[in-house]
């Protein structure tokens, strides 16, 4: 192979890297994508003897990457506040789970599935500004420079130290903390939600739930659910009771989503919500995010 061929190869494989950053920068799959996609269409744009002399393709790329996310972040705000109901980051499949097998061309195949795409720190990363949430993601989860961040973000590298900081200081006070259960106790917790929810026990949800548990869910305005939190561990039975009442032939399966102990609702084969949960150190439910939007399922439709 030629040392062009080398080159396209080598760019091109960039793009398992560059669909983890724009996902976790991002929290949406499809606009992870057409990040990605962008950032390749300008540097194929590029002169040849542009792209020759750019010492790492690799680095250019994400820098790219990283500042369309952040034209994204900062549009995406707008849409968010006409977002029907709560909005939540998109669910991910275990494709090594299920059997799937990468073909290249799903982004949700090239996910690395690890603490960062947590659902509990997602939502955190939602609540923060993009410039700090730019710098968390590449500083601290990604090990990126400050002096590479500063050419995105358009500051010092001072200054985005400073923005790491400030988010961490958000992580750290509305993340999940240790106490947080283990990886076997986090999946008891959720095989025994499913058990009671099978049964439609509200007394057996009840005592799984902490009582000052926080139910969110997302629905986009295109399913029906609920648009606020529910909140409290006796509201939350009640409701998935409801659910269960509302809906005969549900089955509930256990699933990994976003590399923690999850539950799929199936109905009819049709994946019709993706469940994901926090557990404490007690073995508690203390928040469940349930996303029903469809656009946001299409990575899970092949469930089998």
């Amino acid at each position: 192979m030629g040392a062009a061929g080398a080159g396209i190869d080598a760019v091109a494989g960039e793009r398992r890297q560059l669909s983890n950053v724009a996902y976790r920068l991002l929290g949406s799959l499809a606009e992870a994508e057409d990040a990605v996609q962008e950032a390749y269409a300008r540097w194929y744009a590029l002169p040849r003897s542009r792209r020759d002399e750019i010492l790492s393709p690799g680095g250019w790329l994400t820098t790219v990457t990283g500042r369309i996310c952040l034209d994204v972040l900062g549009s995406a705000r707008a849409r968010r506040e006409r977002y029907v109901g709560a909005w939540l980051p998109d669910p991910l499949p275990d494709r090594a789970e299920w059997g799937l097998v990468s073909e290249g061309g799903d982004p949700a195949d090239q996910m690395v599935l690890d603490e960062s795409v947590a659902m509990a720190l997602l939502v955190v990363l939602e609540s923060m500004t993009p410039a700090e949430r730019v710098a968390f993601v590449l500083h601290d989860v990604f090990r990126y420079p400050f002096a590479e961040i500063a050419a995105i973000l358009g500051r010092t590298p001072a200054a985005c130290k400073q923005l790491a900081a400030s988010a961490r200081r958000r992580v750290r006070d509305d993340a999940p903390g240790p106490a947080s259960a283990a990886g076997d106790g986090r999946a008891e917790a959720v095989r025994r939600v499913k058990e009671a929810w099978e049964r439609k026990d509200i007394a057996a949800l009840v005592d799984l739930l902490d009582p000052a548990a926080v139910m969110t869910a997302d629905g986009g305005g295109l399913v029906g659910t609920v648009l606020r939190p529910i909140e409290g561990g006796a509201r939350i039975a009640q409701y998935m009771v409801a659910i269960a009442d509302r809906a005969p032939g549900l089955e509930l399966l256990e699933r990994s989503v976003n590399g923690a102990p999850g539950l799929v609702a199936r109905r009819g084969g049709i994946v019709m919500t993706v469940a994901s949960f926090d557990v404490d150190g007690d073995g508690l439910i203390t928040r469940i995010w349930a996303v029903r939007n469809p656009e946001k399922l299409r990575p899970w439709l092949r469930d089998g």
